[in-house]
């Protein structure tokens, strides 16, 4: 059987890291490039980190694209510190000083055109951080979307609850712009998994720890970036997810991605339109489902829902069994 052919867009944190190894670890799926963004990091620190997860998961051979290092328009919020400063948990000392050169000299975005164009109706693309990129995408290829054989999203929300503003999630809070066009201009079939949809079917801090402390070079790596991280720290103060959902470990990235490599891990979603309000001085960046078809889009997505955890949990550990440098 033919391998799903896949591009991930990254802004490469410590749950980014997670999924894409578990990319990685996927025998049906190809991984044809990877593009970054500014998020949870600057765009240069995003580079560095997939170039590490790639070294350590010995599959330096895909290629690796720098993007968009701010939002589409306006400023952007400060960039977050919720994987540390670099965006992997601030531990890891031997930095590549050549990492530049391992950068592919293609922009992301022109990549993006090309490996779907190449590829036409067989990409299926997974968004993991904010959409600056994919915006620019449709920006310079209007048909763009049409060629995408699917997109997953991991970002937006869909209870008013935000992580970063009071109603927006992080993602589609540091370019809502990008968002709002990407949720209007994408036709192909669009898969979202939000962020009340990762908290809701989150995992137990029993689970990380099994994760975690696996003995492979791959586990190691994720302990060690995942060491000094109050993010995924059980005893750190109480964030949003845990007043709004209660304590639980959810590699927000992972959801998305899983869903990508196996459907049947959604096990139910809710299929209308979406968009993203831009106006709104407490609800700019905020997902809004429009169940009773109001505003007469004629593109939908499948909104994730419901998540078979016992697959994912599989998925996880699978992904830190990778051959992987001592």
């Amino acid at each position: 059987m033919a391998k799903k052919l896949v591009i991930i867009d990254t802004d490469c944190g410590i749950d980014d890291a997670q999924a894409i190894m578990m990319a990685l670890a996927a025998p049906g799926i190809k991984v044809l490039g990877i593009t970054c963004v500014f998020g949870n990091a600057t765009v240069e620190n995003v580079c560095q980190n997939v170039l590490k997860v790639l070294s350590v998961c010995e599959r330096t051979e895909i290629p690796v694209f720098r993007g968009s290092a701010g939002p589409l328009v306006g400023a952007s919020y400060s960039l977050s510190d919720h994987f540390g400063s670099d965006g992997l948990g601030d531990v890891i000392v031997d930095k590549d000083p050549q990492w530049e050169q391992k950068v592919q000299g293609e922009h992301a975005v022109k990549a993006m055109l090309r490996l779907v164009s190449e590829n036409k109706d067989q990409v299926s693309l997974v968004a993991l951080g904010p959409l600056t990129n994919l915006a620019l995408a449709v920006r310079l290829d209007p048909l763009y979307p049409q060629k995408l054989k699917d997109l997953y999203i991991m970002g937006g929300n869909t209870e008013g609850k935000g992580n970063v503003t009071l109603c927006a999630e992080f993602n589609f809070a540091m370019d809502p712009e990008s968002a709002y066009v990407v949720l209007e201009e994408f036709h192909c079939p669009t898969h979202i998994a939000s962020w009340e949809f990762a908290c809701r079917n989150g995992l137990t801090w029993d689970f990380f720890d099994e994760l975690i402390n696996q003995d492979t070079p791959a586990a190691r790596f994720m302990k060690n970036i995942t060491s000094k991280c109050s993010a995924y720290s059980q005893d750190a103060l109480k964030n949003k997810r845990d007043l709004y959902f209660g304590p639980c470990f959810v590699s927000y990235d992972a959801y998305a991605m899983a869903a990508c490599i196996d459907n049947s891990v959604v096990m139910e979603s809710v299929n209308c339109a979406v968009r993203v309000e831009l106006q709104g001085l407490i609800g700019r960046g905020m997902m809004v489902l429009d169940r009773t078809n109001e505003l007469k889009k004629t593109n939908n997505a499948s909104v994730m829902t419901k998540c078979d955890v016992v697959k994912l949990s599989q998925m996880l550990i699978q992904s830190l069994r990778l051959p992987c440098k001592k």
